[in-house]
């Protein structure tokens, strides 16, 4: 059997949108910026993909999302753009304020902003994984421009307090971004609600193609352009847009919208009881509350287990799941939350990140709970015999 639970790093595609996708990879491949009938043939499902985002966003015509090829440029834009637009223009606004557990392509920018005149300040993690509002608001200056703060995490599924932490923010008169990357599908992302000036989204999270993206944009927040030389996107991103993926995001993100419900009792049951089973495993720790967690997630350490070790052995059963973030993981490493949490060094290298999505089986569930079980026990006699024998040594 092949399971499949590492679906914060990426999802299968949802069969309805590769069957919406593939007219516009095959006959219907004009450039919509094209005044021929190739390319306004393509306009109308353009123009309903992103109104499926609009949405499912719950956001007014007037406010703008913008496409673009990942969730890592979305996010290079946000900070990249600001910097260029307030901090060079106003170096006494130079404050910005973020977590400790934020996705790489906000630390990684932060860092390289820092050394071109940005001040960062780093709100660490709870021992829970989560963040407080009350640090994230105490954290504020003067000369603070901007909160970017994760709606949820990445390695945990802890729900970050972004509701709280906006309207503070707005009160403040200061911008909020948030990376919504893994809160799309899972939890309720109502914009008309909650007060947001930029959002960041990734369609291949949400049972989406994978290279298309996108940024929630306010009205009156615009940014300066990351990419120049063309007028796509009203001006505000330049490249030829990429109808057939623009098309599957659309349907995907409608699609994930429809199906909070199911994440949030299909999923969580089968998260919950994949949960209960292996923290019966002496020696267990699971980060975070489940009900102040994404419905699909579970970040469990092992002590005594490597986490890379245990990642072989389920990848050898046909069971995919992650030790760290996949966008930073091409070596093996500590899980950076379980670093950031700080309770005990070991930890850090012991935690595994299982992830389900709607496509998630009971059958898979049971076929996970007996692998896992067993490779514990397999992996610890190992380690026992290892200790005895550099003991007797």
């Amino acid at each position: 059997m092949r399971v499949y639970l590492d679906n914060n790093a990426t999802t299968k595609i949802d069969p309805l949108v590769k069957v919406k996708m593939m007219p516009f990879l095959e006959e219907l491949y004009g450039n919509p910026n094209s005044l021929h009938k190739y390319g306004m043939e393509v306009r109308p499902a353009l123009n309903q993909a992103l109104g499926e985002m609009y949405d499912a966003l719950n956001v007014p015509d007037e406010d703008d999302i913008i496409i673009t090829s990942c969730a890592t440029e979305s996010n290079n834009s946000v900070l990249k753009g600001l910097f260029f637009k307030h901090i060079l223009t106003n170096p006494y606004k130079n404050h910005i304020i973020t977590t400790s557990v934020e996705h790489p392509s906000i630390l990684e920018t932060l860092l390289f902003l820092s050394e071109n005149g940005m001040d960062v300040t780093y709100v660490d993690v709870d021992e829970n994984g989560g963040i407080s509002a009350e640090d994230m608001m105490r954290a504020v200056t003067e000369n603070t421009l901007l909160i970017s703060m994760m709606w949820a995490n990445n390695e945990t599924g802890m729900i970050f307090p972004v509701e709280e932490v906006s309207a503070f923010a707005k009160e403040k008169g200061i911008l909020f971004h948030t990376d919504a990357v893994q809160a799309i599908g899972k939890v309720h992302v109502d914009l008309s609600k909650v007060h947001v000036d930029y959002l960041t989204f990734s369609a291949h999270k949400f049972h989406g193609p994978k290279g298309i993206g996108g940024l929630y944009v306010k009205k009156g927040k615009e940014l300066p352009n990351l990419l120049h030389g063309g007028e796509q996107m009203g001006g505000k991103r330049a490249g030829t847009l990429n109808v057939a993926y623009i098309v599957g995001m659309g349907l995907a993100m409608k699609q994930a919208v429809n199906h909070v419900t199911k994440m949030n009792t299909d999923v969580r049951r089968l998260r919950d009881k994949l949960e209960d089973a292996i923290s019966k495993i002496p020696d267990t720790i699971v980060v975070g509350k489940r009900e102040m967690r994404t419905p699909n997630t579970i970040l469990i350490s092992i002590r005594g287990v490597e986490g890379e070790s245990m990642l072989w052995d389920l990848n050898r059963a046909g069971i995919a799941a992650s030790t760290g973030s996949a966008c930073a993981s091409e070596s093996l490493h500590a899980n950076p939350v379980m670093s950031a949490i700080g309770e005990d060094p070991e930890l850090a290298h012991t935690a595994m990140r299982l992830s389900l999505s709607r496509y998630t089986t009971e059958e898979e569930v049971d076929y996970v709970i007996e692998i896992f079980t067993k490779a514990v026990e397999r992996l610890r006699s190992i380690s026992c015999t290892y200790s005895y024998t550099n003991e007797v040594a």
